[in-house]
């Protein structure tokens, strides 16, 4: 029943069935991938059984307990990253059940392990005037300077993530008017987004100076280093980074702690919801699957919440003083009550 190798699943599931029946992106092929290499490697020195002699026989919902436990203890992962390696996991053993009938019971029993609860984080997000603060830390005299604001405001207005920002190409982007922006994001889902009239100028002049226009540089990275190499999420990281230290020293109140690329991300869709805009709108602006998704944001906004309490507030309370301010023998009055 038995004599299958599980690299013979494990190989089918991350080359064939990933990509081409689910259609997932690249990134989370690799994810999935980095996890059981993982795996792997914990049956290899924790269990002493090599990658070639695993089967589906030798593996158990026990073993995935204690790899997940594995991560925790001995690896040091965070909550969080338990949760995606266990996603990873579970979605494996929903295509296996399928594949394989004969290990419905493995399956059932490996898809029973439950992701572990995580803190509930605080967003972290720029104020209108922080966004000012920090676009004004570039030094526009300087090339490297300019790539820089064209880049941070670009994150900003279309509330792309870093990955999004990063695979962008200069065939993305139409002038015309209205002017858009192809965004290719998570899931390979696609969504255009309007760009303002000073983004456009912002860009254009960008992409002019770094000769970004011509038609043999369409496919090419948009932003790119010194070496005219692609930025990466890291290399975008680092350049914030480097502004939100000068725009800390600049004004320490304008600038929040924990400041990451996904910052400018939730910056901009708080300042969408306090100018009222739908959340359905919000939603589909930055590429969420479900409202439910962009709902943290409504939760987050404690000044949207005072506004709307105020707005529905009614005032119930009596004009004159309650009768137990009046009567200043309370016993007495309290044991009218029952008469």
């Amino acid at each position: 029943m038995m004599e299958y190798n599980f690299s013979y699943y494990l190989s089918n599931f991350l080359g064939k069935y990933l990509p081409g029946v689910a259609g997932v992106s690249t990134n989370t092929v690799l994810s999935y991938r980095d996890t059981f290499v993982l795996y792997l490697r914990f049956m290899k020195t924790e269990k002493n059984i090599p990658a070639e002699r695993m089967k589906l026989l030798s593996i158990d919902a026990k073993c995935f307990s204690e790899f997940l436990d594995w991560l925790e203890m001995q690896r040091h992962c965070s909550v969080t990253t338990r949760n995606v390696r266990l996603a990873a996991i579970h979605a494996f053993f929903r295509y296996l059940q399928y594949e394989a009938p004969e290990c419905l019971n493995i399956c059932q029993k490996v898809l029973a392990i439950p992701f572990k609860k995580t803190e509930q984080r605080t967003l972290n997000y720029f104020s209108l005037d922080g966004i000012k603060l920090l676009l004004n830390m570039p030094d526009t005299s300087t090339k490297s300077g300019r790539r820089d604001l064209a880049l941070l405001s670009l994150m900003y207005d279309t509330g792309a993530r870093v990955q999004e920002i990063a695979d962008l190409t200069p065939q993305c982007i139409r002038f015309e008017k209205p002017a858009t922006i192809r965004i290719h994001g998570k899931g390979n889902k696609t969504r255009i987004v309007p760009m303002m009239e000073a983004q456009v100028s912002l860009l254009k002049q960008y992409m002019l100076e770094q000769n970004l226009l011509k038609s043999e540089e369409q496919p090419h990275p948009l932003f790119r280093n010194k070496r005219g190499e692609k930025l990466t999420r890291a290399g975008i990281s680092y350049i914030l980074d480097k502004y939100v230290s000068m725009a800390r020293e600049a004004n320490p109140e304008l600038v929040p702690d924990n400041i990451s690329c996904h910052c400018l991300r939730h910056s901009k869709a708080m300042h969408l919801l306090q100018s009222g805009v739908n959340l359905v709108y919000i939603r589909d602006f930055l590429g969420h699957y479900s409202v439910q998704t962009t709902e943290v944001y409504a939760k987050a906004d404690s000044r949207q919440k005072r506004q709307a309490l105020e707005k529905a507030y009614v005032d119930v309370t009596p004009n004159t003083d309650p009768v137990w301010q009046e009567n200043s023998d309370l016993l007495e009055w309290l044991v009218s009550l029952g008469k």
